[in-house]
């Protein structure tokens, strides 16, 4: 008996010893920022112990630091039953939001703001709940753009941040790695470079970065290439090497000689000890924008710009500011020569992690950011925006579902359907009045067709058929004027609006609509009256009621329409009542019109008013009604042709 408890004693004895040593070599590993090593030796501790505050506590922070929260949902929940704290339910609310389980993250901001007093905590969940909410009414920005990973390009590790310059290809990848970064458990990435164009890349000659020779035992990304070649900057850092750099760095190389030089550390870091990546130039490189943790930022990682001086170097970089920058993380920049920035962030409302955003200026010239919407981003991290095409095709880089690995890069293309054509083809028939008969064919009339805005859109002569064909659009105003010497000339307004089908209907891609129209014309006889019918005055009266206006309004467009004839306006009674009367009655009568037509815009000059009483009756002796309506009449004649 007494040999067994020793025994038992022994093993437990061994087993608080192993783990004790496990505990503490996970400590070290969460401080020296190896959070894949740290995150694996406190999983064994939870095995044997699940509620193990502490290990669920390190897992949790692991995660979260190396970029990962949403794997660290399962061990916030653990934390916010044991002992609840603001730091846990805020960070549970990240880690569900990066699921897109949004209704769960929503309850744990709630319950955060139970548990501080803080006003800039409370100020930080107000603006996560609020994201949450906004991220509901984001719409696609190019909702024709489709994304397609680039499965050729890519591989199981790491592959991200292309950028295209002089026929090649940029990117970083895990391929060929020398070892893992022990932050993330992934490999140590390089930057590679292969023949491209446009979206087309040479995915066999993919090869380690010619220009200058990648380094290793650390992770070396996000190349920028300005925009005359001449210059590369890109990303260095996480290096296990005690005798290196403590963070990540940018460092350029210049072509000097016929070859780029060795990478230096840029002036721009300002500090060994803060973080500064994802660098890009302005369209014109004037410019340099990228990311850093440097103090006094609005978040974790803010986007910064530095202008380039005379010597060539970069000056200071100034922060990009509040309306681009949050409280959360902003990075790899993308300037466009039209003004338009855009960029990837966790800060403003969008679907999980990092999304790519727009920042342009709106009508009122404020800036605005937009998200680019669910077919560029997804519930993972979606980042690295390049244009091949701007802005109809290019690259990103995500993480998302259905990838091959880590990052990968996508390539993009405006996919936007091909617009429906309908083409009205109208037929312009030219006729001529015949009295007592019908309309007869008027060929050699010209005919000339006018856009909405009195822009001549086509014309033509009538052929023997007395056709003229024309090719309108649809849904528009015109107006065909056809005219003939020895004719009045004549304008009619013609619209194709509601003569189309709707677009949305049609198969075809072009769609042929044919429609006809005539065109009557009077010929021109000088002294030959014209009847105006349906010109009528009240009894004694000579004003111009409504409906006469309607009639002597057609008048007034045929001397538009002939701007080199003058008419006599004459007016005629019936026998009733005296000579005299009638006479000065279809004075006025006839005067009353003309005012009418000068009112109208015609010159005064091209005519005269003409009262001929009942001297003209046509019939003679009339007894009814209508005989009597037949000689009560308005009429014109032209009596002058200008040359």
């Amino acid at each position: 008996m007494k040999n067994h408890f020793f025994w038992i004693c022994l093993i437990l004895l061994i087993g608080v010893s192993s783990c004790k040593s496990l505990q503490e070599k996970g400590n070290d590993q969460f401080l020296s920022g190896q959070y894949q090593y740290a995150i694996n030796s406190f999983s064994q501790i939870l095995a044997d112990d699940p509620e193990n505050k502490e290990a669920n506590q390190v897992i949790a922070e692991s995660y979260r630091l190396s970029n990962r929260i949403e794997d660290a949902a399962p061990y916030y929940q653990k934390l916010v039953e044991a002992d609840p704290t603001f730091d846990s339910y805020y960070r549970l609310g990240l880690s569900l939001k990066a699921q897109d389980k949004n209704e769960e993250a929503l309850e744990a901001f709630e319950k955060a703001k139970g548990y501080t007093q803080d006003e800039t905590y409370l100020a930080e969940t107000q603006r996560q709940l609020e994201a949450i909410k906004l991220t509901k009414g984001i719409k696609d920005y190019w909702p024709y753009h489709e994304l397609v990973n680039y499965k050729e390009l890519n591989t199981s590790g790491p592959d991200y941040a292309p950028v295209v310059s002089e026929d090649f290809i940029y990117f970083t990848s895990g391929r060929q790695a020398s070892g893992l970064y022990p932050a993330d458990g992934s490999p140590y990435t390089k930057i590679f470079r292969a023949r491209a164009e446009g979206l087309r890349v040479d995915v066999t000659g993919a090869q380690p970065l010619p220009e200058f020779k990648n380094e290793e035992g650390l992770n070396q990304a996000a190349i920028a290439v300005s925009p005359d070649g001449n210059t590369i900057i890109y990303a260095r850092g996480n290096s296990t090497s005690d005798k290196d750099l403590p963070e990540t760095a940018l460092f350029v190389s210049y072509f000097r000689g016929g070859g780029f030089t060795q990478p230096i550390w840029m002036p721009v870091n300002e500090d060994e000890t803060w973080w500064n990546s994802t660098p890009a130039f302005s369209a014109d490189g004037s410019e340099l924008y990228f990311a850093s943790n440097r103090p006094g930022g609005y978040g974790g990682v803010d986007l910064y710009k530095a202008t380039k001086l005379a010597n060539g170097d970069f000056g200071s970089p100034v922060n990009v500011g509040p309306n681009i920058n949050t409280p959360g993380n902003e990075l790899f920049p993308r300037p466009m020569a039209d003004g338009k920035f855009f960029f990837s962030s966790d800060g403003h409302p969008g679907y999980g992690k990092l999304d790519l955003f727009v920042a342009e200026k709106d009508a009122s010239g404020a800036q605005v950011i937009k998200n680019l919407g669910e077919n560029f981003n997804s519930t993972n991290d979606d980042f690295a925006l390049f244009f091949t095409e701007y802005p109809k095709a290019g690259f990103i880089s995500s993480n998302r579902d259905g990838g091959l690995g880590d990052d990968d890069i996508y390539f993009f293309e405006d996919k936007t359907p091909k617009p429906k054509i309908i083409n009205v083809l109208l037929n312009v028939f030219t006729k001529q009045r015949v009295a007592g008969a019908d309309d007869a064919v008027l060929e050699q009339a010209r005919v000339v067709l006018y856009d909405e805005n009195s822009k001549q859109a086509g014309g033509d002569f009538s052929n023997t058929t007395g056709r003229v064909r024309f090719t309108l659009t649809p849904d528009a105003d015109f107006t065909i004027i056809a005219s003939k010497s020895g004719y009045f000339s004549k304008s009619i307004p013609y619209t194709t609006k509601g003569k189309t089908p709707d677009i949305s209907t049609l198969i075809q891609d072009v769609t042929n609509i044919t429609l006809d129209t005539t065109i009557v014309l009077d010929q021109l006889v000088l002294d030959r009256s014209i009847v105006l019918e349906n010109i009528y005055y009240d009894l004694d009266k000579a004003e111009i009621r409504a409906d006469a206006a309607v009639e002597l309004s057609k008048l007034v467009q045929i001397l538009k329409d002939n701007p080199a004839i003058k008419i006599e306006l004459s007016s005629h009674t019936d026998s009733r009542s005296g000579d005299a009367y009638n006479q000065n009655l279809s004075q006025r009568r006839a005067q009353s019109a003309v005012d009418y037509i000068v009112s109208q815009g015609i010159a005064a000059d091209r005519l005269v008013a003409k009262g001929y009483g009942e001297s003209q009756l046509i019939v003679a002796n009339a007894t009814t009604e209508e005989e009597h309506q037949i000689n009560r009449r308005t009429e014109f004649k032209v009596i002058e042709i200008k040359e």
